[in-house]
């Protein structure tokens, strides 16, 4: 399988084990694995994202790729508070 889905990795978990998940995901993303990552810590998936896709009550209300991450950061902050 060259598949992964993720559900909130990081809930709960010390920094230390998060930054070694981000490092386990990058190798895989490397190998040329696809990633599916659903994740509320907007931080943690900014280090590991190539596009993003905001959800709310269900239905994708925004998506850009990581390249214009810059330009939609008001955005973001409307709907994450990030």
């Amino acid at each position: 399988a060259r598949l992964l889905l993720l559900e909130e990795p990081t809930e709960g978990l010390a920094p230390a084990i998060i930054q070694q998940i981000g490092s386990t995901i990058r190798k895989l993303k490397e190998q040329g694995f696809t990633i599916l990552l659903v994740e509320q810590n907007f931080r943690f998936a900014s280090t590991v994202a190539d596009r993003y896709y905001i959800m709310e009550h269900g239905k994708i209300v925004e998506q850009f790729a990581n390249s214009e991450l810059n330009e939609k950061l008001e955005t973001l902050h409307e709907y994450l508070g990030v």
